[in-house]
């Protein structure tokens, strides 16, 4: 079942997420991801923080971060694309940091 991405008029803050935290979309949807990538959606148009992600989205223009902000609902979700999505790995990042 092949998923595709929320428009880029979708009123959601999904992708630019996604963007900013250096998740690649298209690596995450193959069947293993379909479920989570659908719970993030729903998520996000249930999410009570809009104002804030969008101040935070806003604020990261155009740098990325590196993990999700604390508030968004999909961390979890996020944080595991991260690390299982092909290229270097969070902890790999993390490591060159020290």
């Amino acid at each position: 079942m092949a998923i595709s991405a929320p428009p880029h008029n979708h009123p959601i803050f999904m992708r630019e997420m996604m963007e900013h935290l250096g998740i690649d979309l298209g690596a995450h949807m193959e069947a293993q991801w379909s479920l989570s990538f659908m719970t993030a959606v729903h998520r996000c148009q249930d999410c009570a923080h809009r104002q804030e992600c969008r101040a935070w989205l806003d604020d990261m223009m155009p740098a990325a971060a590196t993990l999700p902000p604390q508030f968004c609902p999909n961390a979890d979700i996020f944080f595991e694309m991260q690390v299982d999505q092909p290229g270097p790995h969070l902890g790999d990042l993390c490591g060159r940091m020290h």
